[in-house]
């Protein structure tokens, strides 16, 4: 500011320098001015240098030089101007004229559109009107289809179609609920729908839990008629095996020539085998099992969304009630309650197979392995517990062969079941014990109910069924009726009772998981015939037999049951599933051969007794006679003539064999007897006469055994003479030229095998005889010795100094 003061002091020829600065600066502020720049930095430069009049100055500078520009732009274009006037005056006289004319336009324009303005108003009224209603029209067809909905889902909710009605639900949901118009209507769906899915999901439960129950009685009556099936089809094979075993029997006896052939019936489609169930509903009619609720309740919770909860809600109530099926009751006995017990099982299993396979996933393989699992460890736990309890064989046989069919069933359905196999094989040997001992009461009853007569068939139904039947029978040839068995009533019924025996064994074995069983059968049957029969045969022989008659019974009994013995084992092995060259190649010793030696001993025994009586009458031999007996003495005549009546008799039902070894038997006795009677003390002396008359005795005696021929065989006569041999030899050697021949090795072994020394030299000092043509008397002094005689001292001294 003092440079101004100073400077507006300064004259202005002594200011040149300052009015250069001042001129820029007037240039600046201008060009700034010009340009419509900001001013701001002026104004503050002034004020920071304190010469704001400067700035005023060149300001006002400015403004004077454009008022210049102005005018002289004014003056210009003032003539352009005065002729712009001109030509607006001259344009004003158009313009009024062209106004009066647009008036009258307008006028006319008025008049003419007042009408066409009224009727485009209406026009766009109705067209506003026509809008609303269209829309009106499309707001009630969209209630219309709504509310028509509505009444299809109320129709199929009263008719129970829940799934249809779940659909029309899901329809008025994606499609109505959003674009209902009616604010009512949009509430009163909001509202609705979901107690609608409620009411459907509780009477679905309610239909659900109504085949819960359903199902139990169903699975019972289910599994009651799958075991049913596969015990016809055991009984079909069965029959087929008894049929193929009677033609391999008949060709085996080459009766007639045999063509057979095997027919089976096609009955392979079972409850659980028909590969066409429906998805849908999975029932079966015929069986009486539907499926339909079930596959219902589960398609309606998958249309609502809840299939995983309806799925374990299913597994855990299928599960409860298995828990439930496998309750015993306390209060009936299991004999009568296993079948109840083990349908309701195997009902369950079939159901669950056929959901398995036709549910859509409502169960899976694994659940029901589980549940399979758990079945099988609680059905062994009350088997071993049951069985355990069980004291008589049939009922264990019962259950076995129940749950031996429920295997059979439950393994057609791919469920395994050798847990439940290896429960009954371990009880094999109770049940076959417990088997025996009623067979030994039944053999102790048969037993005693025995009257030791012959058995009367009057009809040929008798025959066959207890002579035939157990091919006890000597002869192909039927007899005439009414026909007298040489067997009693015992041996049928005992043969009945080894028969149960053997097929309750084999039906105990049979189904059981082991195919090749009869060994096992044989082992018991062994025990049965060995033990139990053999050991009853012998109590009855040693307490209950008396007399001669019913010991021979006996006797003929033990002979039949020997050939029953030999049916019995390919009973065995024909039921068993061997080949009957099997059995007969291993076939061993009677078993019975105690009770048969014991019943033969004491015939033996009651007829030497018998024979005993008559021997006695050997007391009044003459053994110093002096001529021999020609036609026998007293006792031989009378045991001839018992032992002819013996065998009138008992070749009526002994058979030959056992008549022969018992005749062997008594004939040896008589032997015995005769040499004892020689050897004994009352016998003091004999003659050769004496001897002779003996020797008559035995002759009458191998006469006798020559006069069964028509009975025996060569062979077996021959060997019912050998028995008299002991008495023969003796006799042939008192007898003989050259007794000392004896002494000889060769020649004894040969003609005097059945003598002992120690007998002959006793009964050889006994003998005395004065006859030269014999053998002298033994004290004669002096006399010439006969050689015969000489030839016995050295034989007896012989043998003397032998002993």
């Amino acid at each position: 500011m003092q440079s101004t003061r100073s400077r507006r002091k300064v004259a202005p020829a002594a200011a040149d320098g300052g009015d250069s600065g001042d001129k820029l600066e007037q240039l600046l502020l201008s060009s700034a001015i010009c340009n419509g720049e900001d001013l701001g930095p002026f104004v503050r430069k002034v004020f920071a240098s304190g010469r704001p009049e400067t700035l005023l100055h060149h300001l006002r500078h400015f403004a004077r030089s454009k008022e210049s520009e102005i005018e002289e732009v004014c003056k210009s274009h003032y003539q352009d101007f005065i002729l712009a006037v001109d030509d607006l005056r001259s344009l004003l006289s158009d313009v009024d004229s062209l106004k009066s004319s647009l008036s009258d336009s307008n006028s006319r324009l008025q008049s003419v559109g007042g009408p066409l303005l009224s009727s485009l108003d209406s026009f766009v009224e109705a067209q506003n009107v026509s809008k609303n209603v269209n829309s009106a029209l499309q707001s009630v067809i969209l209630c219309i289809k709504l509310t028509e909905l509505c009444s299809r889902a109320n129709l199929h909710l009263s008719n129970g179609s829940f799934y249809m009605a779940l659909k029309c639900l899901d329809s008025i949901e994606n499609e109505f609920q959003d674009k209902t118009p009616s604010s009512t209507l949009k509430r009163m769906l909001e509202r609705k729908i979901p107690e609608i899915r409620s009411h459907i999901e509780r009477k679905i439960s309610k239909e659900f839990g109504d085949w819960l129950v359903d199902i139990r009685v169903v699975s019972r009556n289910l599994g009651q008629l799958a075991i049913g099936q596969a015990s016809a089809a055991r009984q079909r094979e069965e029959d087929l095996r008894i049929k193929q075993r009677q033609a391999e029997e008949q060709s085996r006896l080459s009766l007639r020539g045999c063509v057979y052939a095997l027919e089976e019936d096609d009955d392979d489609g079972g409850l659980g085998g028909d590969e066409n169930d429906g998805y849908s509903n999975g029932n079966n009619g015929f069986f009486g099992f539907d499926l339909t609720p079930l596959y219902r309740a589960y398609h309606i919770h998958q249309t609502l969304g809840l299939e995983d909860r309806f799925k374990q809600y299913y597994f855990e109530n299928r599960k409860l009630q298995l828990t439930s099926d496998f309750q015993v009751s306390s209060m009936t006995p299991f004999l009568e309650s296993h079948q109840t017990f083990f349908a309701q099982i195997a009902g369950f299993f079939i159901i669950e197979d056929r959901i398995l396979r036709t549910g859509g996933g409502l169960v899976s393989k694994m659940e029901v392995e589980n549940l399979w699992e758990t079945a099988v460890s609680k059905m062994c736990s009350v088997l071993e517990d049951q069985f355990s309890r069980m004291q008589t064989a049939n009922h264990l046989l019962l259950i076995k062969d129940y749950v031996s069919l429920l295997g059979v069933t439950l393994r057609r359905y791919g469920y395994p079941v050798d847990a439940l196999l290896n429960v009954l094989s371990k009880h094999r040997d109770k049940y076959h014990e417990l088997l025996l001992s009623d067979c030994r009461k039944q053999i102790a009853e048969a037993l005693a109910a025995d009257k030791f007569e012959q058995m009367l068939m009057k009809k040929e139904y008798e025959y066959s069924m207890n002579v035939l039947s157990f091919q006890l029978q000597a002869s192909d040839i039927v007899p005439a009726f009414p026909y007298v068995a040489p067997f009693s009533s015992t041996v049928p019924d005992c043969c009945r009772i080894v028969r149960s025996f053997i097929e309750d064994s084999v039906s105990f074995m049979s189904f059981g998981g082991q195919l090749d069983f009869y060994d096992v059968v044989k082992k018991y049957l062994d025990r049965l015939l060995g033990e139990v029969l053999d050991g009853a045969l012998l109590k009855l022989i040693s307490s209950s037999v008396h007399g001669v008659s019913q010991a021979m019974q006996v006797a003929a009994n033990m002979a039949v049951l020997e050939r029953a013995c030999d049916f019995f084992f390919r009973h065995a092995a024909q039921l068993s599933g061997i080949p009957l060259r099997m059995v007969e190649r291993g076939r061993k010793q009677f078993p019975l051969s105690k009770a048969r030696d014991a019943a033969e001993d004491m015939l033996s025994g009651m007829l030497k007794r018998k024979v005993d009586g008559f021997m006695t009458l050997i007391e009044n031999v003459n053994w110093m006679t002096d001529e021999a007996s020609q036609g026998g003495n007293e006792y031989v005549n009378e045991v001839i003539i018992y032992l002819e009546t013996l065998v009138s008799t008992a070749q009526q039902i002994l058979p030959p064999q056992v008549l022969k070894r018992v005749l062997q038997d008594v004939l040896s006795h008589i032997s015995e007897k005769i040499v004892g009677a020689l050897f004994g003390d009352s016998v003091k002396r004999f003659n050769v006469n004496a001897i002779m008359g003996i020797d008559v005795d035995i002759r009458l005696l191998e006469s006798f055994a020559d006069n069964l021929s028509p009975v025996f065989s060569e062979g077996d006569t021959n060997q019912l003479k050998n028995a008299l041999a002991e008495s023969r030899q003796l006799v042939n050697l008192l007898l003989s030229n050259h007794p000392e021949n004896f002494l000889n090795p060769v020649i004894r072994e040969k003609s005097y095998n059945a003598l002992d020394y120690r007998k002959v030299v006793t009964i050889s000092e006994k003998l005395r005889d004065s006859s030269d043509r014999l053998f002298g008397t033994f004290g004669s002094r002096g006399a010439k010795q006969n050689p015969k005689k000489k030839s016995l001292d050295a034989l007896i001294k012989r043998l003397k100094d032998v002993s």
